[in-house]
């Protein structure tokens, strides 16, 4: 699907609406407000103006306002989809003069994209519409109905439970949880007055059931004008009055054409092993992928990471030819396991891997908190996930982020094990890891 909304020309000026300090936006008598959710060198600059994405126009992208840099050449559009399963699904195309990106609000806040020139990261799903969740069944197929919907760049899975269906304390969980099929509300576009001029995308995500949980995910997507990365800033917040069980995994899909015969995953691993024992049998090779092949079905591998003396950690997915890729930082403070998702089957039905930093492994919560894979949030408190995506657009970009990565590994070999991560038997799996 072509998202691209370069035809559109008329401009809104930033400079004839009316701002919002940040501050105004914080709920009443919440302890946090949009101020508190960037990481550390992040905050907003100068004066921030925010704008009501419900009350702007389709198609009439907002643009600089006098002041800024006479460089500057970003602008943020809303665009509302129409016909067939995607009617009334809202999306955020942000152009920041270098790359530009698409948010899905309707979806979870997902990312569908990220462009750089001819280079594209996302990947060709067999879901070639943005599927509301109005039409999505969870429970379809014994609980694989979030695969109807499955086709972004970027969706989080969780936040009450992750992973696998099945049964856990007698309840039906379904694949990869409810929240990138929960529509955002609040959702805002904020820029920096002042250097680096950063745009921001923001949106609350609030999965609430009554028994059950009581979650609000305040989300912030954002960019610097002219640069080749975005940031994303998330906080979960437990408004129950009792602690709550999460789990999150920023499932991070890429398809061609970084992806193909020879490409290569590279991350500063600790440790490994393989999800299952179809995923074993090729553990020497997980690291390299196979072009399109034919009844591939999906091999999972599950690993921890080396990071810094803060805490971050890098991974990338680079071309066979090492001329292109995609980089990805994170905090492992919060996210301490990583799932490599190797799902090489045929173009047409699917020609994808998956990157996903998370508090766990992608095996049911049952399983996951047997291995004490599944933290809990106490009332009323919070915790931060905080990632950066990359473009990696040329040979020297790749390079210089391998070698970021080599000196997280240092000379430490990781520790491989062929034994799966879990205690309890299962048959290899069919479904999206």
């Amino acid at each position: 699907m072509n998202l691209s909304l370069a035809t559109l020309t008329r401009a809104l000026i930033l400079a004839s609406l009316i701002g919002t300090p940040l501050a105004a936006q914080s709920d009443e008598g919440n302890p946090l407000s949009w101020n508190d959710v960037p990481r550390s060198g992040q905050q907003p600059e100068g004066v921030s103006y925010t704008f009501d994405l419900q009350a702007e126009v389709d198609g009439v992208p907002l643009t600089p306002r006098s002041g800024f840099p006479a460089d500057h050449n970003w602008s943020v559009t809303k665009q509302t989809l129409h016909g067939g399963m995607q009617e009334g699904v809202q999306l955020i195309e942000v152009d920041n003069g270098a790359i530009r990106f698409t948010i899905i609000p309707t979806r979870g806040m997902s990312i569908y994209n990220v462009v750089s020139g001819d280079l594209e990261l996302g990947w060709q799903s067999p879901v070639k519409q943005m599927v509301h969740p109005h039409h999505i069944d969870l429970n379809d197929h014994g609980g694989l109905g979030w695969l109807a919907g499955f086709n972004e760049l970027m969706v989080r899975c969780g936040v009450a439970f992750a992973g696998h269906p099945g049964e856990d304390d007698g309840k039906m969980l379904t694949l990869h949880g409810r929240i990138g099929n929960i529509p955002a509300h609040d959702v805002s576009i904020a820029v920096d007055s002042k250097p680096p001029y950063r745009i921001r995308v923001r949106g609350k995500v609030s999965e609430r059931m009554f028994k059950f949980s009581q979650f609000d995910l305040w989300t912030e997507v954002s960019t610097v004008p002219g640069s080749h990365s975005i940031q994303i800033n998330d906080v979960l917040v437990n408004r129950s009055d009792y602690a709550q069980e999460y789990q999150i995994i920023y499932h991070t899909n890429f398809g061609r054409p970084l992806l193909e015969q020879g490409a290569q995953f590279v991350a500063p691993v600790k440790t490994l092993a393989p999800f299952d024992a179809y995923a074993a049998k090729d553990l020497p090779t997980y690291a390299t992928y196979l072009g399109p092949t034919p009844n591939y079905g999906e091999q999972v591998y599950c690993a921890t990471l080396f990071s810094d003396a803060v805490g971050q950690t890098a991974v990338m997915l680079k071309n066979a030819a090492g001329q292109q890729g995609a980089g990805i930082q994170y905090a492992t403070g919060t996210l301490p396991y990583f799932t490599l998702w190797k799902n090489t089957d045929t173009e047409s039905d699917g020609y994808v891997t998956g990157l996903e930093p998370g508090t766990g492994y992608p095996y049911n919560r049952s399983v996951e908190r047997g291995e004490g894979r599944v933290p809990k949030l106490a009332a009323g408190q919070h915790v931060r996930f905080a990632l950066d995506i990359e473009v990696l657009q040329d040979r020297s970009a790749v390079e210089r982020f391998q070698q970021q990565i080599k000196k997280l590994q240092g000379n430490r070999q990781p520790a491989v094990s062929e034994t799966p991560p879990r205690t309890e038997t299962e048959e290899p799996s069919q479904s999206n890891q």
